[in-house]
């Protein structure tokens, strides 16, 4: 249930959107405002979640905005006003020089004004440079100044030194911009009260009705040290410090309190709200793994500047860390779509929170089907260890398939190379535009099955005849299924399209499913934001959507090395896509758990194991159509109809791996073997090399005997086509 603060910001949010309605500027004083901003109409489009074309209609007079994005656009225009004042004279407005997207250097700021008579004074902002001395803790060529990194246009006086910094030994805490502030603080409570006091960090939220960012202070072993944290923690199973470590006792001696995660790797410390203001900061202990290296890299090794800089660029993309990437990308998915909004209660004429249309707005339990076999709801109908079958559980997974070796044509083993081929951000290409449930599970019995409504259906597929050399599309190992089975939504609609395009002797008729009766695009918000964070991202290391298929190539081959902390942005970025998708369904941690008992996820509106598994069965249908249309595009005969059997000629894979496919090719370079046009365009439908997410890469190549090597002795050649271990790279 939201609590009293909620309760109270969602009233303070309504009437400011009130207050809005009328307080826009003329239509030319909006443009002349974007323009001294350096901003594009499409900029503030994605920002207000609009079109374009809707931003170049207020901005003519054409049309006016509508609520929530009227108060959000008057927000933004009442920001870049404080910053790009009106000229005074009637001189033509000269249009400000764009702000870099990435790294730039914050403008100085002026003093701030004198207190009027009887108003209290701001706290003192605490003592900043952008170069210091050299500490004895550090050699001097050490302490180099920090590189600048992204800064927002229109900053909020609240939180004008950005979302987070990183303290070292010295109490010098590095923020983003270059930015470097004198920390005093000697202990973790102190560090607490100086934080939210003085040190001006945080963000703003991302949506009207949702939650300001909590800032982050990230601690450096030299630092955790200083605060008397052990360098490891003993507690390897739980990562947390003991109740009695004297860092926890002075925390409660200081009255304030830890999450239930306790004082792990990422630590939250609040006290409750008074008068409607948040007092809550986030710690992040390096030593103790907070940013895994799967995710992340080596920026734990960094100098705290470039952490800084690592970190800040992801919270100007994405969102200021609040754990894992995994926990970031859910908490990105809330933060986008927040569960509730300030409605107005007709009898007592009060502001109370109520549901977001569009939102996951409370805790559902997942049909039987959709259920992991601990919950309560599996657990009530099936003993432990019962192995079920697919007729009685929902098993919507990535592929992991590798062609029969027997199946190899002469003509395959003709070619001397085996080139992989990787789907950029393929769950994030997935979550666009996908309907899924906002509401619980229906049960309905014999329905007739509709492509639009989101749910779990269990029906017969394996009537449907494919080309053996093809990978099944219904199952994530590939082979045939062998009678009725639960499927998502997107599986069961792509054996629909099968049949009705290639006519095929099949009919789609359930048995029974679990429907949702309410339904939405609720990703596209979090598709939006992480897409352009993914792109913006390889734009700064080389990589742009302008570049030809051969510049393309050349760039991914360097673009890691072109900024290392650039690069570990963009690992990080990955990692949020599958880490949200996969905390969907997270599954119970304390070692504590009990079979069929509920666990803590289970709370939460966003733990939608339906949801998931719609998103992979999408990206695994996704996958199967870009196989199919390369193959048709590819052989020489058209496939008759009634059936989908290949000619010889058909470029097929011969492993699958979640987003990799790995095709046997006379040369070493995807463009030796992905299919074009007479035109030298990439063939309709078909693997397509660009930076988009959904398009392709090139993964790796080996020798074709290395690749049927791998196929006799059962191996994935996708799994290891680039010389490592994907699942090790986190591919």
């Amino acid at each position: 249930m939201p609590t009293e603060e909620e309760a109270l910001f969602s009233a303070v949010d309504a009437l400011l959107e009130q207050v809005a309605q009328d307080d826009l500027p003329p239509p030319a004083e909006r443009k002349r405002l974007r323009e001294a901003a350096g901003l594009s109409q499409a900029q503030i489009a994605t920002a207000l979640q609009a079109r374009r074309e809707a931003v170049g209609n207020w901005e003519l007079g054409k049309t006016e905005p509508r609520p929530p994005k009227r108060a959000a656009y008057a927000r933004l225009l009442e920001g870049l006003a404080a910053r790009f004042p009106a000229p005074v004279d009637e001189a033509p407005v000269a249009s400000a020089p764009p702000v870099p997207q990435t790294f730039a250097e914050p403008a100085p700021t002026s003093a701030p004004p004198e207190p009027e008579p009887g108003q209290a004074a701001a706290p003192p902002r605490p003592a900043a440079s952008t170069t210091r001395p050299p500490s004895t803790s550090r050699p001097p060529a050490a302490r180099r100044a920090a590189k600048p990194a992204s800064a927002p246009l229109a900053a909020d006086p609240r939180f004008e030194n950005g979302p987070l910094g990183v303290l070292d030994s010295d109490g010098s805490l590095y923020c983003v911009g270059g930015l470097v502030l004198d920390c005093p603080a000697k202990t973790i409570p102190a560090l607490v009260d100086w934080t939210l006091s003085q040190a001006k960090l945080g963000a703003p939220r991302l949506h009207p009705a949702g939650k300001d960012a909590d800032p982050l202070i990230v601690l450096t072993t030299a630092a955790a040290e200083r605060f008397g944290l052990p360098l490891q923690l003993e507690d390897r199973r739980g990562l947390r410090l003991p109740e009695d470590h004297k860092v926890v006792k002075q925390l409660a001696r200081a009255k304030w309190q830890l999450t239930r995660r306790g004082f792990g790797p990422w630590a939250r410390i609040y006290r409750p709200a008074e008068g409607g203001r948040r007092q809550c900061v986030q710690l992040a202990v390096l030593p103790w793994a907070a940013l895994d290296a799967r995710s992340w890299g080596s920026t734990d090794q960094l100098e705290p500047a470039d952490i800084a800089r690592v970190l800040g660029t992801y919270a100007a993309r994405v969102l200021t860390p609040r754990g894992s990437t995994a926990v970031s990308g859910l908490e990105a998915m809330t933060a986008l779509r927040p569960p509730t909004r300030a409605v107005k209660d007709e009898e007592s004429g009060t502001w109370v929170p109520g549901p977001m249309p569009g939102s996951l707005t409370a805790a559902v339990d997942p049909a039987p089907v959709e259920a992991p076999d601990e919950h309560p709801t599996a657990a009530a109908l099936y003993p432990r260890g019962h192995q079920r079958t697919p007729a009685e559980v929902l098993d919507e997974e990535a592929y992991e398939w590798i062609r029969d070796p027997q199946l190899l044509t002469d003509a395959e083993c003709g070619r001397a190379f085996a080139v992989g081929i990787d789907v950029n951000t393929a769950f994030l290409a997935a979550a666009n535009r996908l309907v899924v449930g906002l509401s619980g599970p229906v049960h309905v019995k014999a329905p007739a099955f509709d492509k639009k409504t989101p749910g779990s259906w269990l029906v017969d597929l394996s009537t449907i005849e494919l080309d053996p050399h093809l990978p099944n599309p219904f199952t994530p190992h590939g082979t045939r299924p062998e009678g009725p089975a639960w499927y998502a939504t997107p599986t069961v609609a792509y054996a629909q399209e099968l049949i009705d395009t290639y006519r095929l002797p099949a009919q789609i008729r359930p048995l029974e499913a679990w429907i949702r009766t309410e339904a939405g695009p609720y990703l596209d918000p979090w598709y939006k934001r992480i897409s352009e964070a993914y792109k913006t991202t390889m734009a700064d290391l080389g990589v742009t959507s302008d570049l030809s298929e051969e510049e393309f190539l050349a760039a991914m081959e360097q673009h890691k090395a072109t900024d290392p902390a650039l690069a570990a942005v963009l690992s990080a970025i990955k990692s949020t896509v599958k880490g949200g998708i996969g905390k969907l369904r997270e599954r119970p941690k304390s070692i504590r758990h009990k079979f069929g008992e509920r666990w803590p996820a289970l709370e939460r509106p966003t733990w939608r194991p339906d949801i998931r598994a719609a998103v992979i069965s999408t990206a695994r249908v996704n996958m199967h159509r870009k196989v199919l249309k390369t193959a048709l595009a590819t052989q020489h005969a058209p496939t008759p109809t009634g059936h989908l059997m290949l000619d010889q000629d058909a470029l097929l894979p011969i492993a699958l791996l979640s987003d990799c496919a790995v095709y046997l090719s006379h040369g070493p370079s995807p463009l030796d073997f992905l299919p074009h046009t007479a035109d030298g365009k990439p063939a309709p439908g078909a693997f397509r090399l660009g930076v988009s997410p959904g398009m392709v890469k090139h993964e790796g190549t080996q020798e074709l005997l290395w690749a049927v090597q791998m196929l006799d002795e059962g191996h994935n050649p996708a799994r290891h086509i680039k010389g490592t271990d994907a699942a090790l790279d986190g591919e």
